[in-house]
């Protein structure tokens, strides 16, 4: 990992939509979600905040956390974290409170994070989207599938081996909750300027649900694809936060955002 020494705090802001899934253990172990409405543009912001607060307190480096919810508070932030929810619900609730336009005006510029319903909003094109369309910020050159594993009560846990995290060699626990499916990574055109994708891990191909299209048969390379990195931005199509892991959280600090931060300030 690199480990870029800049003098300054970083300011992660997370935007979240109205709807929070919240997990719980049970006396045998096996995680249970659960869904509970909240404010607009609140989501998952309590464990991401938690998440990003440990690796403050390890003493690397001070990382201040914004609540975003207006055009003034996304101004403020080095990086930013799109949590799970409803995908068009929070493209609704920024549409409706003027942040669409700047939310992409931010991924033009600064390292973003998507997170299940955030990966949805980060990447180029949807294949199933909702009647009436979905709004989606075009950050990762990627098409995704909504809801590929199914209803929540589908949802799973499984073992990831992700390449770059610190000790790599010991598995990350992928927490799936009505995960979408990336279904095509996009070439780019022989002029463009876009960045290679980078795939950081792949599920089995046997936990692969059977209603997608190549399920249960030739299931294509980028279905499998359950975290990827596209120049500074990062998608995981699970849910990193509902861990006691912080390795994803210091991966996009360390290798997204302060390399961001270092290049704006000596460009």
């Amino acid at each position: 990992m690199q480990d870029t020494q800049l003098a300054a705090d970083l300011v992660i802001g997370i935007l979240g939509a109205s709807i929070k899934h919240r997990c719980r253990r049970s006396q045998a172990g096996n995680l249970t979600w659960t869904r509970r409405p909240h404010t607009a543009m609140q989501g998952a912001f309590a464990e991401h905040q938690a998440m990003l607060q440990k690796l403050s307190a390890k003493g690397r480096r001070r990382v201040e956390v914004v609540q975003v919810r207006t055009p003034e508070e996304l101004r403020r932030c080095d990086g930013l974290i799109i949590p799970g929810g409803e995908s068009t619900t929070i493209a609704l609730l920024a549409r409706l409170s003027g942040m669409m336009e700047p939310l992409r005006e931010f991924v033009g510029a600064k390292p973003v994070w998507g997170t299940c319903a955030g990966a949805i909003l980060l990447a180029q094109a949807v294949s199933n989207p909702k009647r009436g369309g979905q709004e989606l910020l075009h950050g990762v050159s990627v098409e995704i599938t909504r809801n590929g594993w199914g209803s929540q009560v589908e949802s799973f846990e499984a073992p990831l081996e992700v390449s770059g995290l610190r000790n790599a060699e010991v598995p990350f626990t992928g927490v799936f909750i009505r995960a979408p499916v990336i279904a095509e990574l996009i070439e780019a055109a022989h002029d463009s300027q876009q960045q290679p994708i980078k795939v950081l891990s792949r599920i089995s191909r046997s936990l692969l649900p059977s209603s997608l299209p190549d399920g249960g048969g030739d299931v294509s390379a980028a279905q499998t694809v359950v975290a990827l990195r596209q120049g500074r931005h990062l998608l995981t199509t699970f849910h990193p936060e509902l861990t006691d892991d912080d390795r994803f959280h210091e991966y996009f600090v360390q290798e997204c955002v302060i390399p961001s931060l270092a290049s704006r300030r000596n460009g």
